[in-house]
This record gives structure tokens, sequence and C-alpha cells, in this order.
């Protein structure tokens, strides 16, 4: 399925997913709720860490605190 397109892989999901029974379909819904949440929250992290690194960069580059950099 990696040399098919989006739309194509799109299809072939679909196609795939009608074939299983309600019961798999819900642990479908279920596990691409799981790897979307998954996504978010690397995201939030990422997002927090790039917020956090101005606000220690103050703290962490000073000649106060240099002994620690040679740890």
């Amino acid at each position: 399925m990696s040399g098919a397109s989006a739309c194509d892989q799109e299809k072939i999901i679909i196609q795939k997913i009608r074939t299983l029974s309600p019961e798999k379909v819900a642990e479908v819904v279920d596990f691409v709720e799981f790897i979307s949440q998954k996504e978010r929250d690397s995201r939030l992290l990422k997002t927090a860490n790039k917020l956090a690194e101005k606000a220690f960069k103050k703290v962490w580059d000073n000649t106060e605190h240099e002994v620690y950099d040679r740890l």
C-alpha cells in the first residue's frame, strides 16, 4: 500500500472496513481515535517544549551555572 496515493489508500481502507463485523468496525474506530490522540499529544508536547525552551534559556545560559554544562 506504500506505493498507492492517499486517495487510493483511503479507498482500500474503506473497502476493507466494509467487510468487517460491527464489533470490528468499533475496534477500528477506537484505534483511529487512539492514533489521532497520540498525534495531538505529540504536537502539543513539541509546542510546549518549544515555548519552554525560550523561558529556560535564561536559566540555562548563564555563567553561574556553567559548571553544570560540563557534567
